[in-house]
């Protein structure tokens, strides 16, 4: 009698463990027209004048512009004078206000000038450091120092303008304010609010051109 043998049980099991695994290899493989990686957020950047800079931060650092500086007294309830003299109408200032706010801002434009321009200049040295392969541990933190200087000086110039500017302005017209400038949750008066400032009323934070309190202008 002849017996007809079959193949290996194993033999089989062998061969399928192989077939799966050739299959997993071969799907961990890139495929051969894989699209090339996306090129760095900051390409084209290395062509700036001052790489952390871009030209229109330039200019507005320059001119003195608010760059967001000053959001978080704005976005709470204590407005620029910049604005307030641009709805000046609107916000129904006095003569007294219109003023006071005129000379705040010109007083404010002039510092944040400064500063920026001081804070262009540092961030093109630190550029130079690096283009130059000069830079050292300690003259990049001795440069940074700088540079956070005049950030911080720069943002308090803003910040204390609309500290001030608020203390111009009545509760109402702080309120319409928000209004025209098209925020959605009405603000708190701020300290003093209530009635129209600008009248020398000795508010702690009425320290606009032209009062005691240290000078006659706000501290920076």
């Amino acid at each position: 009698m002849r017996l007809h043998l079959r193949a290996p049980y194993f033999g089989r099991v062998s061969s399928a463990w192989a077939a799966s695994a050739l299959v997993a290899l071969l799907m961990l493989l890139p495929p051969l027209s894989a699209a090339p990686p996306d090129p760095s957020p900051y390409a084209g950047q290395e062509s700036r004048d001052i790489k952390a800079l871009a030209p229109q931060e330039v200019e507005s650092l320059l001119a003195g512009k608010g760059m967001g500086f000053a959001r978080a007294a704005e976005l709470n309830g204590y407005p620029g004078p910049a604005h307030v003299l641009e709805l000046a109408e609107a916000l129904e200032l006095s003569e007294e206000q219109r003023d006071r706010t005129r000379a705040l801002f010109v007083q404010m434009e002039q510092e944040a000038v400064s500063l920026g321009s001081a804070l262009v200049a540092a961030e093109r040295r630190l550029d130079r450091l690096f283009a130059d392969r000069s830079a050292t541990p300690q003259s990049l933190s001795n440069l940074l120092n700088t540079i956070g200087e005049l950030q911080a000086g720069l943002r308090d110039a803003h910040l204390q303008a609309h500290l001030v500017q608020a203390g111009f302005l009545t509760a109402a017209q702080t309120a319409r304010y928000a209004q025209l400038r098209g925020y959605s949750t009405a603000p708190q008066p701020a300290q003093g609010q209530g009635r129209a400032q600008g009248h020398g009323d000795g508010h702690g934070h009425d320290r606009g051109p032209g009062n005691a309190h240290d000078g006659g202008s706000p501290r920076h």
